[in-house]
């Protein structure tokens, strides 16, 4: 990677994190049916449970960068991996009990210690590493990995294994990962100035914490958070309905598999392509953030997105190839644009709140952002399929006069360095 030993250090152990929370994230849906048949309870109720798990993995972010801002963020990565491996055993163990209440609580324990992840990992890069931009790429792109990967290794095993024991074979990489981090070597404030304290601090009261958040929110990084706030309704919108859609899209029928085939969906390997395209744009877009301002970026790229969105039905009735190359090319940019919000709150936010900023960040994406999925299934179900990409491609828009707005007061006298002291 070109790094220094400290930087390549930080790049592994939030690599493997990274990795791991979408790897265990994106398995949980393939339990589902085995669930349904193994247990006596109706679709709605499974939908309930699992949709308390998935909760706290985006409510939780505030409170998990909270943490990290206290007692460091290397401990609350480690406990993140611990706690997500126990939650797994504890699925596997359900078994046992025979009761569905026992899966409601690995879910629960499992989206409260995912939870923590995002804003600690991210904390820990933004403060720990002077490459910041490639290593947000790559550590991008083991999230890519580990989103194509879960459902990938949890389907295969679910052929050979009861789902006991695949989801505690699942467990077994968290544990591992855990392992490694207690033996990593690296100085998590290697990247900011002698005279700032980033480290753990114990001694952070509430009011410490209000006024933290207040300044946060005095400075740039309102905006910076309403940004981030609109590419997750672009982001859940996209990646929550595409599968779907892709299936319903006339052009599928018209693909002619051979025989033994037959129970292949084409839709589905159009959709983990997207993901592997983007880690491509996680890489790009890493590597972009320390040759360009995270501004202009984030300008340019949901520009993009929105013209993406209202091209992709007319693309649809041009045949099957228009459809992959627009597949991919959505798929590159929506994920070459999180490490330019990821950097852009490095820049906008002091670094003795930088887990407080990331738990702010992935409370707008994973939190407020989950509701274009209740916006989108009605639009979906009221209106033709384009009402569902122009409210895409309106949430765009929205990002991106932000990001103009943003870009000009930054180059109107106001520098980046000092907004975090407004």
């Amino acid at each position: 990677m070109g790094l220094n030993t400290n930087d390549r250090s930080i790049a592994g152990f939030t690599m493997a994190g990274h990795s791991l929370v979408h790897w265990f994230e994106t398995s949980i849906p393939i339990f589902l049916v085995v669930w349904l048949a193994e247990f006596d309870v109706s679709v709605a109720l499974l939908g309930i449970i699992v949709a308390l798990g998935y909760a706290p993995f985006g409510l939780g972010a505030l409170p998990g960068g909270i943490l990290a801002d206290r007692y460091g963020t290397k401990r609350l990565i480690l406990l993140c991996l611990l706690g997500m491996s126990a939650s797994f055993i504890i699925l596997a163990l359900a078994s046992i009990a025979d009761s569905i209440y026992a899966i409601a609580v690995g879910l629960v324990l499992w989206g409260v210690a995912a939870s923590i992840y995002h804003p600690a990992g991210l904390a820990l890069i933004s403060t720990g590493v002077d490459e910041r931009g490639t290593v947000f790429a790559w550590h991008g792109i083991a999230g890519n990995v580990g989103i194509a990967l879960g459902p990938f290794v949890a389907a295969t095993l679910l052929i050979f294994l009861e789902w006991q024991y695949v989801a505690a074979i699942l467990a077994v990489p968290g544990v591992l990962a855990a392992l490694y981090g207690l033996q990593a070597d690296f100085d998590p404030t290697a990247a900011v100035e002698d005279d700032v304290e980033a480290g753990p601090n114990d001694e952070m009261t509430l009011s410490d914490l209000l006024s933290n958040s207040r300044t946060l929110f005095a400075s740039a990084f309102a905006v910076v958070f309403a940004i981030v706030t609109f590419e997750g309704l672009f982001y859940r919108g996209m990646l929550t309905y595409l599968p779907e859609i892709l299936h319903g899209l006339p052009v599928m029928g018209d693909i002619a598999l051979g025989a033994g085939l037959e129970g292949i969906q084409p839709a589905d390997y159009i959709y983990v392509g997207l993901l592997v395209v983007g880690m491509a744009g996680q890489y790009a877009g890493g590597k972009l953030t320390n040759r360009i301002a995270a501004e202009r970026g984030l300008l340019s790229i949901f520009v993009i997105l929105a013209v993406l969105a209202l091209v992709f039905v007319p693309v649809t009735s041009l045949g099957l190839l228009p459809l992959l190359a627009l597949c991919g090319v959505i798929g590159f940019f929506l994920f070459a644009i999180q490490p330019f919000y990821q950097e852009a709150v490095a820049v906008h936010t002091p670094a003795d709140t930088r887990g407080l900023s990331y738990g702010y960040t992935y409370l707008g994406e994973f939190g407020f952002g989950s509701a274009s999925i209740a916006l989108g299934g009605f639009v979906l179900g009221s209106f033709q399929l384009m009402a569902f990409f122009a409210m895409l491609s309106v949430f765009a828009l929205i990002g991106a006069a932000l990001s103009f707005g943003l870009y000009v007061r930054l180059n109107g006298g106001y520098a980046a360095a000092d907004d975090v002291s407004a």
